[in-house]
């Protein structure tokens, strides 16, 4: 078996009345599964090119998989700017989600992270979620603050700020809505001289996080969705029960907020070929070994039926967005055999699995 080891209010303009009875299909939101573009990997071969970044696009999207994803670092982890990527492959792709896994917010001057997102969100339209992050706790990522003079304490604050921010940019040239914003760390004027968004109110915000009390209630009150990466998937379903409850008890829907996962495979029929490829990806990705990384962070390796096997017990917990990261400096090879064993596989749970009462 590949190892499983690893891993306030509500936003403005959205619900904050508790809603009428749902259907059983709003009971059970629909199974997606989607791929992370190489943008790190690629960064680590010591190669930034955008033309094999839009063929993986444009494969995925011929594969079958709903979303494509990229991570966000300037030092600490770096490779290209996630936002001008997915714009590029939001341009060269016709269905398919794109997405931040995750997005960095500090890393950017709050009024111009605004108006990248609703630039990007013209190219990509209704196709575009953005997973945020107040920044992984290593020592490489509080220089990677310094290093643009954000402040790294208090950054939980600073995201829940910023995110208030973008979404009074987005609604203030909708009439009723203000135009200005005072916050704690963040004052703005005039924001409706800002360029909307394609898509009224702006993109879904999801909160890229563990499952500590904080987080979850973040989650619950203040986003549209909740990307950990958990490594242990009774742990993983209690969170997403708990989010569910806090969730209903701020007035918003049980499944207001969208459960998704970040999980990291390596696909090998031979599983000791497989780990050796994981422990390498692992140690360039970020400096460590597996041994310490998979105590918090989610991974599998092994053969596709069996990594497929080991998803599909999150999606038992109520996981319906997975986001597949391979676990090698060569992805793309792993790439075809994902779309074509695991994903089916994956997705056969999808209709038998129902996202049940926060109760249940």
């Amino acid at each position: 078996m590949p190892s499983n080891a690893g891993h306030g209010t509500p936003p403005q303009g959205r619900e904050t009345a508790r809603p009428a009875p749902q259907s059983a299909d709003e009971r059970t939101p629909p199974l997606r599964i989607g791929i992370l573009l190489p943008t790190r990997e690629q960064a680590i071969n010591g190669t930034y090119a955008a033309a094999p970044l839009l063929d993986f696009a444009r494969q995925a999207e011929a594969l079958g998989f709903d979303s494509l994803w990229a991570g966000d670092s300037l030092t600490a982890r770096p490779r290209l700017d996630p936002l001008v990527v997915l714009s590029a492959a939001a341009a060269a792709t016709e269905r398919i989600t794109v997405g931040t896994a995750a997005l960095t917010p500090a890393l950017r001057h709050p009024l111009i992270g605004a108006n990248m997102i609703a630039s990007l969100s013209h190219v990509a339209a209704d196709r575009l979620i953005l997973g945020l992050g107040s920044g992984f706790p290593m020592p490489e990522t509080q220089e990677e603050f310094a290093s643009v003079g954000a402040a790294f304490e208090g950054r939980v604050g600073r995201l829940d700020e910023i995110t208030a921010l973008w979404r009074t940019a987005w609604r203030s040239g909708e009439e009723g809505e203000p135009a200005d914003f005072q916050g704690r760390h963040w004052q703005a004027e005039r924001l409706d001289r800002l360029p909307s968004p394609a898509v009224a109110g702006g993109p879904p915000l999801w909160l890229a996080g563990s499952d500590t009390p904080r987080v979850l209630a973040r989650a619950a009150t203040r986003y549209d969705g909740w990307l950990p990466f958990l490594p242990d998937t009774d742990a993983y379903a209690r969170a997403r029960r708990r989010i569910g409850e806090l969730a209903e008890a701020a007035g918003r829907s049980a499944h207001a907020v969208t459960p998704g996962l970040y999980a990291t495979v390596t696909v090998n029929s031979r599983e000791r070929a497989a780990e050796a490829e994981l422990e390498h990806y692992i140690r360039h990705y970020y400096g460590r070994s597996l041994e310490q990384m998979q105590t918090i962070q989610a991974y599998a390796w092994g053969s596709a039926e069996k990594c497929a096997e080991w998803l599909g017990g999150y999606v038992r917990a109520g996981a319906r967005h997975l986001v597949v990261r391979i676990g090698s400096l060569d992805p793309e090879p792993q790439l075809k055999e994902i779309a074509e064993v695991l994903l089916p596989a994956v997705r056969a749970l999808g209709p038998t699995i129902t996202v049940g009462s926060t109760h249940s």
